[in-house]
């Protein structure tokens, strides 16, 4: 599969082709998702709560963004990366955003690095694009620093701010922009609107795309459950991981695993003789 482009982007946001993304954190996952034909893989900063156990996002840091990053571009290298700026790596100046973003990009090779926020971050964008760096948008819900889980843009009002955020980021020159947990009467119209792929995070399905963590789809295991997640896999891999487990126990437990023939390995003909010799001599002798 060749690796997808800004440019097959945009002409299949054009022909109504819609784009398939999905977040992954390690290099067996995003191989997957390859094989799979997905399109882009974000390593997002969710990284913190499905991977370590914690409640939000905020302690994901650069560098365990980029080992991550580095995993999953060695998982996937036909399928077009993107970094995602951990909370206080770019909200400060233009310069720190730029040296940043060119971190993920020296050390995992990510074709994007995404960043949280609409008309307030709309320097920051255009400051990394100046650099010769492509920038994807994240308006809507924005994790890092909302409160709490709630929907975004559900009166008129907070919708028209959406929107504004929307085109505040296109104008600065972001390449995409993913929205979060937003009516989809609303990312109708901004899919409208925006010449840039507007892809969906829990924010319907009139956008160019859709987002979802392999975590949730594959129901690897329960962070919370937005209601826009949908396990894909045929039975949760959170189910089967236990029963594997389950089975190991009781194998173990019973002596079955491991079996000698099909699990051991077994010394050449003739050296158990040897060995067993050479400690007889070696307990005769002491």
């Amino acid at each position: 599969m060749a690796k997808k482009t800004i440019l097959d982007f945009r002409e299949m946001k054009k022909l109504g082709e819609k784009i398939t993304y999905v977040v992954a954190y390690d290099a067996h996952t995003a191989a997957r998702a390859e094989e799979a034909g997905i399109e882009m893989i974000l390593i997002g900063d969710s990284v913190e709560m499905s991977i370590y156990g914690k409640k939000n996002t905020l302690s994901a840091t650069m560098n365990k963004m980029i080992t991550h990053a580095e995993a999953v571009r060695l998982g996937a290298p036909n399928t077009f990366i993107v970094g995602d700026m951990p909370f206080g790596s770019y909200e400060k100046s233009n310069r720190k955003a730029i040296l940043n973003a060119r971190r993920f990009y020296e050390r995992a090779s990510v074709d994007a690095v995404k960043l949280e926020g609409g008309i307030g971050m709309a320097k920051r964008i255009k400051a990394i694009v100046n650099a010769k760096m492509n920038v994807m948008g994240h308006i809507g819900l924005t994790p890092q620093t909302a409160s709490e889980f709630k929907a975004q843009g559900r009166t008129a009002e907070d919708a028209m701010k959406i929107i504004e955020d929307a085109l505040a980021v296109e104008k600065a020159g972001a390449f995409a922009v993913l929205v979060e947990a937003v009516p989809p009467e609303v990312t109708e119209i901004m899919t409208k609107t925006l010449e840039i792929p507007v892809l969906s995070i829990g924010a319907g399905p009139f956008c160019d795309g859709q987002l979802l963590l392999e975590i949730d789809l594959l129901g690897r295991g329960v962070v919370f459950k937005p209601k826009f997640v949908k396990v894909f896999a045929m039975q949760p891999l959170a189910d089967i991981t236990r029963q594997a487990f389950q089975k190991y126990v009781k194998e173990v437990k019973a002596g079955t695993f491991p079996d000698i023939e099909k699990h051991c390995y077994k010394m050449i003909d003739g050296e158990l003789e040897k060995l067993t010799n050479r400690l007889h001599k070696t307990t005769k002798h002491h």
